[in-house]
């Protein structure tokens, strides 16, 4: 059976963390989490230890001292996970679970021999339960066309919070810092696009989640939004 373990990212994440949830589906699957506070200035590292107290076996807690961001917090969880040394699978999910857990299991079906990245897509379609803001969806569109324009990458949603990678792959792709602090899943894909030897549309695929649901909560300010095509380019000057 293959080891999977997900990193969440946690920032001020106290009052939204379902801790029950965690825990339910902890106890009824053999998946591993990571889960990183950054910096957080609330209770989130208390809570994060009782999702841990209950699960000791598969949870770890890593704690950053400073809030760094989240894509850097992702790769701390990484790096944390690669030191583990059993994880055949390693992939990310937001910690309000947006994306439900049970995507986890969605996603894994497609890392077939020669798939080595599955991202999850928040397509509205048939028999899909995909609930988010109108205005969002919108932006998100006109994000997409700027970052297909500018980086050459023709992916529908790259900026969802649900991914998993082969770990081989990922040592690869998160061992150095990311550029940006909030397009670092951009950065990801265009630091796989510019891989040596590898054929990146029969390596990555672009998965339709089952369900999703926007939380209403975003980090992100406007002053972000207005850095975001300075952030595509440094991006795209910065390939590895």
């Amino acid at each position: 059976m293959h080891k999977t373990c997900i990193v969440v990212p946690c920032y001020n994440e106290g009052e939204r963390l379902q801790v029950k949830t965690y825990i339910r589906f902890l106890n009824q699957n053999q998946c591993s989490f990571y889960f990183v506070n950054d910096g957080s200035k609330d209770n989130t590292l208390k809570v994060l230890y009782t999702i841990k107290n209950e699960c000791p076996d598969q949870v770890e807690v890593v704690n950053l001292s400073i809030n760094s961001g989240k894509g850097e917090a992702v790769r701390q969880g990484f790096l944390a996970a690669f030191k583990n040394k059993k994880f055949d699978y390693i992939g990310y999910f937001d910690a309000d679970l947006a994306t439900p857990l049970d995507e986890i299991e969605h996603l894994l079906r497609y890392l077939e021999k020669d798939i080595k990245v599955v991202i999850g897509s928040r397509v509205k379609r048939l028999g899909s339960e995909i609930k988010r803001y109108p205005i969002r969806h919108y932006l998100g569109r006109v994000f997409a066309t700027m970052a297909s324009v500018t980086l050459d990458l023709d992916v529908y949603d790259s900026q969802c919070g649900a991914k998993i990678f082969k770990t081989k792959t990922a040592k690869d792709l998160f061992s150095e810092p990311f550029q940006s602090k909030w397009l670092f899943d951009l950065e990801l894909l265009y630091r796989l696009k510019h891989m040596k030897d590898i054929d990146f549309n029969n390596i990555i695929l672009e998965v339709p989640l089952r369900r999703w649901q926007e939380k209403g909560d975003t980090r992100i300010k406007v002053i972000d939004f207005i850095t975001i095509p300075f952030d595509l380019v440094r991006i795209k000057n910065n390939t590895l």
